[in-house]
């Protein structure tokens, strides 16, 4: 089976876009610098609220500065469309419930997919709920995300609640590259581990060297 385009398919929908509209995004952001290139790119097309859902971050000082990075970069960065931030309340229980069972599985495996189905449930859930055009992850900028798996989420959730997925692999065409540099540019804080306890851990043990 020949593998989908998803950046392809979002250029074609883009296109299609009638001039002068600007269909409403609920965009799934999962740090300031995975969003900068996301937003410069798709607020030239869509009206972007981003919720910033990701109770997989510990700890709370960790949440609560990339929360605050997001929004700093929200404020400054130029776009045709302004965007709006949204932050549910910090429940960590709600992905250690969801993941309980798969602690030692290794990183981008099980664990991973489980967070993404989490965090891209809730997006489609706001979005359905509060009259959205379209959803989606920034999650698919980064070379370390399962993008074909990220759009296959979005479309089986597209068939529970009602709105459409934005196909999208956000890397592409430069994308990752044009984060470092926006990240570079607006100074902002980029973490060196995905988020949750167990990406910590992975990153301590290459950091001291000890990772198998």
């Amino acid at each position: 089976m020949q593998k989908k385009n998803y950046q392809r398919m979002l250029e074609q929908l883009i296109s299609a876009i009638p001039e002068g509209e600007a269909p409403r995004l609920l965009l799934h952001s999962c740090c300031a610098p995975c969003s900068s290139y996301c937003l410069e790119y798709l607020a030239q097309y869509f009206r972007i609220t981003l919720l910033y859902y990701n109770p997989n971050i510990s700890p709370r000082e960790e949440f609560e500065k990339r929360t605050e990075e997001l929004q700093r970069l929200v404020s400054r960065l130029p776009m045709k469309y302004p965007a709006q931030v949204v932050v549910p309340e910090y429940r960590p229980e709600e992905f250690y419930n969801a993941v309980k069972g798969m602690e030692q599985l290794p990183e981008g495996g099980e664990r991973c997919l489980v967070c993404f189905r989490l965090r891209l449930e809730k997006a489609a859930q706001y979005a359905a709920e509060n009259g959205f055009d379209y959803f989606c992850t920034t999650l698919t900028i980064s070379p370390m995300k399962n993008a074909a798996a990220l759009n296959e989420i979005s479309e089986e959730l597209s068939r529970i609640y009602p709105v459409k997925p934005l196909p999208s692999d956000f890397k592409k065409k430069g994308g990752y590259l044009r984060s470092i540099e926006l990240s570079r540019e607006y100074g902002l804080y980029r973490q060196n581990y995905c988020g949750c306890v167990f990406s910590k851990q992975e990153a301590e043990r290459r950091e001291a060297g000890k990772d198998p």
